[in-house]
């Protein structure tokens, strides 16, 4: 892939992106990147069952990683939050972004708003196939930004009737330190 992914799905705006979060969607082929990081569940009873579909992390305060891989088809993130393992599978088609995260596909559209990466989810599906209802979306919120030098996410997630989903947050640096 000559194009970054998210360089092809922001535009112009990719360039506006400070130097921390461009480099960490500027990987060529593979490349490391932890820190620290905070996940928070919630805890309504559908909140387990909806969490292992996506395989999302249990609470905790933990050392992360994420391992980029990029090829011809797009990105695969290998994270890791402490012992637990969230992979997901990203690329670009019809200028949006689109997530596999466990056996749920997202479509997200992105923007640069004051050096921050800002996502929204469109649409979503379970098993690739199996439209969910766009509204059980409304209330995620993604943000990836720089903050004292160091690549910072956050990933708050709510849902109708549930509530919080899920919150992850925390930072990264590369680990060869080439950013």
């Amino acid at each position: 892939m000559s194009t970054p992914l998210f360089e092809q799905v922001l535009g112009p705006g990719f360039g506006q992106l400070p130097p921390q979060v461009r480099a960490l969607h500027s990987v060529r082929g593979r490349q490391r990147w932890s820190g620290q990081g905070e996940v928070l569940r919630g805890t309504h009873w559908l909140v387990a069952p909806c969490a292992w579909l996506a395989r999302l992390p249990p609470s905790a305060s933990v050392p992360v990683s994420v391992e980029f891989v990029v090829d011809a088809a797009g990105e695969r993130w290998n994270r890791r939050f402490g012992p637990a393992r969230m992979e997901s599978r990203l690329w670009q088609q019809g200028g949006g972004l689109f997530e596999q995260l466990g056996a749920v596909r997202f479509r997200f559209g992105l923007r640069e708003e004051e050096g921050q990466i800002l996502w929204r989810a469109e649409r979503a599906w379970a098993f690739g196939l199996l439209p969910l209802p766009t509204r059980w979306f409304g209330q995620v919120y993604c943000r990836e930004r720089e903050r004292h030098g160091r690549y910072e996410f956050l990933v708050d997630v709510s849902m109708p009737l549930i509530g919080r989903l899920i919150r992850y947050e925390g930072w990264l640096l590369p680990e060869d330190g080439a950013a």
